[in-house]
């Protein structure tokens, strides 16, 4: 009898399927102290629970994109462990913050499916969702992944494309109850920049670099519990290399973006996200931003920034794509979402 599981392929997803992955995990502050360790992330609400405290919070919660890691990290020995690549995201909404002693389990259902031309394989949409010890929903976000078919011979399906918002509106986001900027304290922040001080169309070089390691990367992923292939295993790509996890060129890119967004504190959505081109072992990452959009919002002293992350391969100016509408080979993440912002 097989006991080990090999994952799934292509072919083994159906549309309404539901998967709950296993397994549940208790955060604790090692979480937060790791996730400062592998990226320079200085987000004052994040790194102080007196600072958490000033803004009507508890104490401070887990670091959002950590909070994101967990959940994703969950959902890939059943989504994404034969996975040719991770394509995108949409509508992801940070719905409650994650704090010490929280339990984090995940569960996705197949929303849509769509076999290539090549049929080898195939494109899986599922909408996955983190929920904590009470049951309650704390992140859910869509993504969608090529994955290989095992069954060459497997009849394709149905396509069934979801049908997905572009831009979250400011009513889709959730405020973490009680959140209060009226006192936030901008010098322990780091940045005297508020939401006024930010207009649409400006965007702001973060300057700072950061060369990709591959032990910190292996180290990152293991602590998500990813357990995708092509992140550990050197002998299963063509080119003998281990690709980066897309999720840790997301958080570096962030952390890089406190010089010129400090005061960022929050990520309540996530709009879209596309991992442009691989990362690899030595690469040097920079970063820039643009301001999408701005909103306010019903919390007192707080706004709310739309917000363009681009992680690029050490390079100047602000490139994106090319003349044919491709990405610029040296862009690797095209990130929009929603931060919380002082007023």
């Amino acid at each position: 009898m097989v006991k080990t599981n090999p994952g799934r392929f292509f072919e083994d997803y159906s549309i309404g399927q539901v998967i709950d992955h296993a397994v549940p995990r208790t955060v604790s502050g090692g979480e937060r102290a790791l996730y400062h360790a592998l990226y320079p992330a200085r987000h004052a609400l994040y790194s102080s629970d007196e600072f958490a405290r000033g803004c009507g919070l508890p104490k401070s919660p887990l670091d959002d994109l950590a909070a994101f890691h967990v959940v994703f990290g969950k959902t890939v020995p059943d989504i994404s462990l034969n996975a040719v690549a991770n394509l995108g995201y949409a509508e992801g909404r940070w719905l409650k913050p994650v704090y010490d002693g929280d339990t984090v389990r995940s569960s996705s259902e197949v929303i849509g499916l769509k076999q290539n031309s090549n049929g080898k394989t195939g494109v899986v949409y599922v909408r996955t969702r983190g929920m904590n010890q009470h049951d309650e929903v704390v992140l859910e976000y869509v993504r969608w992944v090529m994955v290989r078919k095992n069954n060459l011979d497997a009849p394709a399906p149905a396509t069934e494309v979801p049908d997905l918002k572009p831009v979250l509106d400011i009513a889709d986001l959730a405020i973490p109850q009680g959140l209060d900027f009226t006192n936030y304290d901008f010098t322990l922040a780091g940045e005297p920049h508020r939401f006024a001080d930010y207009e649409v169309g400006e965007k702001i070089d973060h300057v700072d670099g950061v060369t990709i390691e591959e032990a910190e990367h292996m180290m990152a992923t293991r602590l998500w519990q990813n357990t995708a292939k092509v992140h550990f295993d050197a002998t299963f790509r063509p080119d003998g290399q281990r690709l980066i996890y897309g999720g840790h060129v997301i958080s570096m890119a962030r952390a890089l973006s406190f010089n010129g967004l400090a005061n960022a504190q929050m990520i309540v959505g996530l709009n879209g996200g596309a991992h442009a081109n691989p990362c690899f072992s030595g690469d040097t990452i920079t970063a820039w931003s643009e301001v999408l959009d701005k909103a306010d919002t019903d919390a007192p002293g707080v706004g709310a920034l739309r917000l363009r992350l681009v992680a690029r391969k050490a390079k100047s100016g602000f490139d994106l794509k090319t003349a044919d509408g491709k990405y610029d080979p040296a862009v690797l993440l095209d990130l929009d979402y929603w931060a919380l912002c002082p007023k």
